[in-house]
């Protein structure tokens, strides 16, 4: 729930606790809340993946989970008698939900992320290849960014790149540590840069990588799909 609802909904109980506050309850007979200040009403699903769901919120739910742990969209329209594009829509509805909650929540640029790791993964998928490139905070394990792409290029690190740029905080100490990929340095120092006035005072503004910015490659040797050796260096940074 992105946080100006959970915000909205905190607020109503405590106004329905002390009478007193700017969102009142409104209706007995399915939660709704109405502001005071706009004159508007809102359900208790709003800014939710529920909002408009018509179906009860454990099926809603188990659907979900069921999808995210990889069970085929049949399986789940035979065990619950749903239509395929019941089910399509829901899965839908759940990612656009998740990618808001994550730009309100991780985008905001108040991360300190001292150590990412970044790689990417390879998936067969039916009919199709895709690649997956994810970026972790080592400290916490959190995933921070992910971006899905039908190559692997430059496009797509810098991408991910900026996603992770967006939940740093600005001009912090990082290190970032990536696969052999020739894309990866380029790309982060793309992203990790700020505009600075031009010291001479005319042209347009430069732009200068983060002090503190270190990024670590570490490339790995394999013969007959063996790991024969591995090298560690630092491609950018002391």
């Amino acid at each position: 729930m992105p946080p100006n609802h959970s915000a909205r909904m905190w607020n109503a109980r405590k106004a329905g606790q002390s009478g007193q506050g700017n969102i009142v309850s409104h209706g007995m007979k399915r939660p709704r809340y109405k502001c005071k200040t706009c004159g508007k009403t809102f359900s208790a699903r709003a800014g939710t993946a529920l909002e408009g769901i018509q179906k009860h919120e454990e099926l809603f739910v188990t659907v979900i989970i069921l999808l995210a742990y990889g069970c085929p969209t049949q399986a789940i329209v035979h065990a619950f008698g749903l239509d395929e594009r019941t089910v399509a829509s829901w899965q839908q509805r759940a990612g656009n939900h998740c990618e808001l909650v994550h730009k309100e929540k991780i985008e905001r640029g108040i991360l300190d992320l001292i150590h990412v790791q970044a790689d990417e993964v390879w998936i067969k998928m039916r009919g199709a290849v895709v690649w997956v490139a994810l970026a972790m905070m080592v400290s916490t394990r959190l995933w921070i960014a992910g971006e899905v792409s039908k190559k692997r290029d430059s496009d797509l690190i810098d991408r991910l790149m900026e996603k992770v740029r967006r939940c740093c905080k600005a001009m912090a100490a990082v290190l970032i540590c990536t696969d052999g990929f020739a894309a990866y340095p380029k790309s982060i120092m793309k992203a990790f840069r700020d505009k600075v006035k031009n010291p001479y005072g005319i042209g347009a503004p430069r732009k200068r990588v983060w002090p503190r910015l270190y990024i670590g490659t570490v490339i790995k040797y394999t013969v007959k799909r063996r790991v024969t050796e591995v090298v560690r260096r630092m491609s950018h940074g002391q």
